[in-house]
């Protein structure tokens, strides 16, 4: 082999621990090996000891030799940095292991070469990339299927590091030709290879499967017939990449491909069925390819219809009959939930739409509508409708092709599938009534238009079906009352809401406290929906939903509860101050307080409680006060434990590193109380040590932007309500704030810059008029906002902010900012004439009128954004409104030609508008 060999102490010490590792009893013997596995990766040369054992020692265990395979994969990135020898040693020793007589060592060779290929890139072992080629030609089917194997993984996980230019040749100009021959392969398994490889360089426009692009869909019509299915399978997966990247390559023969797919959806191999109904999913997805998809539809969308129905897989591993409301959940069932925070950010005029809700996709998991800000909440929600399992299955796919059909065809769908859905609703087969109120919830998004006149007819309908004894169908049709919710929670009249909202929250009430722990769920989550639209409209029926919500208190198992601690949060946002009532305060603090002392600091548990809490505090506000001071203590004391955590790991990167999870929620929490209870936390905060202005200034250096991002809106909280508090400590936190506003920030400190650029106007705002020790960050803010507007590629959440703390500090530090208003003035209207009106818009124009006011000539240059952002208000403040009207009608007398002149270049919505509310 090469010149590396191993010391023997060295391989016996390494030896003895995989054989130790195999006492898996054991858990303290576990945490030895697995500290002394980690130390090993120290040893520059250990990957050479493991191929070694893997290799070269023929008198080990199969076992033995191939955990050191395992571990060798997984530590293959050391290779990066090992010598030349002990390189050389590890490449040829694991092509030796891929000739082994055992398949368990063959096994781990393989899949060690596909890592060590990845890492390496081919263009640095070229020998590896040969010897697999030339294997295809083995005289042995099993070492042509083993090579074929790894070089599908390879074309599967690092298409482009394969794609290119070795010692002056491209293999894959030879390798390609060669998998279109072996498509033909008598071995159906060596057919579905080749097609697998082929269809990897699909999508990533590769020049040497272009070249024989006509070949390779000739191949795939050849193979669309193949017996086996996993041919069949990668069949229907080359054609959805196709249509993905290439589809002018499929549009002449449409009509073919479309048949065959449609056929394929129908499949009885769930795997081939599936890869058809991505071809539909995909074909939905882009607008350009609508008009192709248009004529199919009356064939597409009843096909799709009937692979909703689930399967016998699916009901036997759903077992969906239980009322297990009392049997404990395993901890497996309990998905991870990733924390990040609270933003600041503005609702925009979205022709009216309400631009908070959230989109649901059509199996039940939240999808977000891609805003660029929205790194800092995945709360991982998905499938709560038909949990069955995690894996995107052909019920879920096709779905969610339906729910984008909707989107992109609206009525003409609804016009194909109203008599198959009629048909499936009023089925005596309950299987074929669930999938059709899966459909309904699906298309509700795109259909709502062409379906609202049938729902008076079918949220009834819907209401009813609660009662059906499957809790199957009663899971999906909380999910798809939850798709309706909107239009049941309309105020249009009395009669609609004692007709559907009053029927639609008692029905799902009830399903919240349904015996079947799926029916729970999807209740829940659903009457969050309908919270959220609802907002103050559920103010009246208050009492009787706390009552439920906190029976479910003592009903719930664990998975359900974090739902619910999610639903009475949602609850408190909706409703607001309403929740003060003492009657309902009584109902609902009890439990979540027994809640609260159960847990201890470091149970995950306590996050989603917190968070729920935040949301209660804010709502409760002065009737939380008794509350408060067990909880805001709690809060400091986990603040002050995290920050410890977090400096001693800082101290040893050997430790694992601390959750920052909990300190982030405790801020969040401290937040709320803040909001809540004002300068009535006084006591609390004056009393505790260290003193939580101290903690807080130092969360504002944590590495961790979810920490920033909420120690600042907990400083612009702070400002807004308890600012005598904060104000001895503002030198300390603006020198952070500062630091953190930046024109380009990655993309997870995005949050966190929002956060202090708008916490830098609250602060601005509360030390009032020409302040003199504000003034000495006058300068440097403002230095640091206006690149932030001006700065193109800023996400819109950040120019807002920048734009509203620009405009505050202008109003309490005119002189100082007025005189660069000519260079941020036309960026400052464009930024901020679509947002909402509200307080801190108001705050922000007021500032904006006084820069003018002191610079007038300032503004000249972007005189038509400035009316433009003035006419867009649709109720300023009277003191606001009373600014603009001055400003107005001082150009007009300062230059009554030269105004008239300029106005009338303006588009006439803008020149009407002034004309009518400022006679202008």
């Amino acid at each position: 082999m090469t010149s590396w060999t191993p010391q023997q102490s060295a391989l016996q010490e390494i030896l003895q621990t995989i054989h130790e590792s195999t006492d898996t009893r054991n858990a303290a013997v576990q945490r030895t090996i697995t500290h002394k596995l980690n130390n090993f990766t120290r040893a520059p040369d250990y990957v050479a000891y493991l191929a070694y054992i893997l290799a070269s020692m023929p008198q080990e265990e199969d076992r033995i030799r191939t955990i050191a395979g395992y571990l060798l994969k997984n530590n293959a990135r050391l290779i990066l940095r090992a010598s030349p020898d002990v390189m050389n040693f590890v490449k040829s020793a694991v092509l030796v292991a891929f000739n082994d007589p055992s398949i368990m060592i063959r096994n781990a060779a393989a899949q060690d070469i596909v890592a060590f290929l990845g890492i390496l890139e081919p263009r640095n072992w070229p020998e590896c990339l040969q010897q697999l080629v030339h294997l295809l030609d083995a005289p042995n089917l099993d070492q042509q299927e083993a090579a074929f194997n790894v070089l599908e993984k390879a074309c599967e996980d690092y298409p482009r590091k394969l794609d290119v230019e070795i010692n002056g040749t491209w293999p894959l100009e030879y390798m390609i030709p060669k998998f279109i021959v072996l498509s033909e392969h008598p071995s159906s398994k060596m057919r579905a290879h080749a097609i697998a490889c082929l269809s990897y360089f699909v999508p990533i426009g590769c020049q040497a499967l272009f070249a024989h692009i006509d070949t390779f869909i000739a191949c795939l019509f050849k193979r669309a017939s193949d017996e086996d299915p996993a041919v069949r399978r990668h069949v229907c997966q080359a054609l959805v990449l196709l249509l993905a990247s290439r589809p002018e390559k499929l549009m002449p023969e449409m009509a073919n491909v479309a048949e065959y797919m449609l056929y394929s959806t129908k499949d009885k191999h769930e795997n081939v069925a599936l890869e058809a109904c991505e071809f539909w999913l995909t074909f939905a997805e882009d607008p350009d390819l609508a008009p192709y998809l248009h004529p199919l539809l009356a064939k597409v969308a009843p096909v799709l219809l009937d692979c909703m129905v689930y399967s016998e897989d699916d009901l036997l591993w759903l077992q969906g009959d239980d009322e297990d409301a009392a049997v404990p959940d395993k901890e497996t069932d309990i998905k991870p939930r990733h924390y990040g925070g609270k933003s600041h950010g503005f609702e925009r005029e979205a022709n009216g739409d309400d631009a908070s809700s959230k989109r649901v996709g059509a199996y039940g998991e939240e999808l977000d509508e891609g805003d660029e800000d929205d790194d800092y909440d995945d709360l991982d929600d998905d499938d709560f409708a038909d949990d069955m399992s995690t894996e995107w299955n052909l019920r879920k796919c096709a779905a969610a092709a339906l729910d984008v059909l909707a989107v992109r065809f609206g009525a003409d769908l609804l016009n194909v599938l109203l008599e198959p859905l009629k048909t499936k609703l009023w089925s005596e087969d309950w299987l074929q009534r669930e999938s059709g109120i899966l459909a309904l919830g699906a298309m509700a998004e795109g259909c709502i238009d062409a379906i609202e006149p049938h729902l008076p007819l079918l949220i009834p309908y819907l209401i009813n079906t609660l009662n059906d004894p499957k809790p199957l169908v009663r899971s999906i049709t909380c999910w798809t009352l939850g798709r309706y919710a909107s239009w049941c929670t309309q105020p249009i009249s009395e009669e609609h809401k004692n007709q559907f909202f009053v029927p639609t929250l008692e029905g799902l009430l009830r399903m919240v406290l349904d015996n079947n722990k799926r029916v729970q769920e999807a209740g829940c989550s659903a009457f969050a929906t309908l919270e959220e639209d609802a907002g103050p409209e559920l103010a009246p029926y208050l009492e009787p939903v706390l009552r439920n919500l906190v029976f479910a208190f003592d009903k719930y198992q664990h998975k359900n509860m974090l739902i619910l601690y999610d639903a009475v949060g949602t609850l408190a946002d909706a409703v607001g101050s309403a929740l003060q009532n003492p009657t309902y305060v009584e109902i609902l603090m009890p439990p979540l307080l027994k809640r609260w002392s159960k847990l201890k600091d470091d149970d995950d548990d306590l996050i989603p409680l917190l968070e729920c809490l935040a949301s209660v505090t804010i709502a409760m506000g002065p009737a939380f006060l008794p509350y408060a001071g067990p909880i805001y203590d709690r809060c400091h004391s986990i603040v002050h434990t995290s920050l410890l955590q977090y400096q001693a790991y800082q101290q040893n990167p050997e430790m694992d590193e601390p959750d920052r999870s909990f300190l982030v929620v405790a801020l969040d929490l401290l937040s709320g109380l803040t909001q809540g209870l004002g300068m009535a936390l006084e006591p609390h905060i004056t009393r505790t040590q260290p003193s939580l202005l101290q903690l807080l200034t130092i969360c504002l250096k944590h590495p961790h932007a979810a920490v920033r991002q909420s120690g600042y809106a907990l400083v612009g909280d702070m400002a807004m309500n308890c600012f005598p508090l904060l104000r001895p400590h503002v030198p300390a936190v603006m020198q952070e704030l500062i630091a953190q506003l930046d024109p380009e920030p990655k993309v997870e400190f995005i949050s966190a810059c929002n956060n202090a650029a708008w916490a830098v106007g609250e602060i601005a705002l509360r030390f009032g008029r020409d302040d003199p020790e504000f003034q000495q960050w006058v300068s440097t803010l403002i230095q640091r906002l206006v690149p932030i507007l001006l700065h193109p590629k800023a996400p819109r959440s950040l120019h807002e902010n920048a734009a509203v703390s620009i405009g505050r500090i202008g109003l309490m530090h005119p002189t100082l900012v007025a005189p660069i208003l000519p260079e941020f003035a036309q960026a400052w209207c464009q930024a901020l004439y679509e947002i909402r009106d509200n307080e801190e818009k108001d705050s922000a124009f007021r500032g904006f009128c006084t820069l003018v006011q002191t610079n007038p000539a300032g503004i000249m240059k972007s005189l038509l954004w400035f009316c433009n952002a003035i006419v867009r208000w649709n109720q300023p403040s009277p003191e606001l409104n009373n600014m603009f009207q001055q400003l107005l009608t001082g150009f007009k007398q300062h230059d009554a030609v030269g105004w008239a002149a300029q106005v009338a270049t303006f588009p006439p919505v803008i020149q009407e508008r002034l004309a009518t509310r400022y006679g202008v």
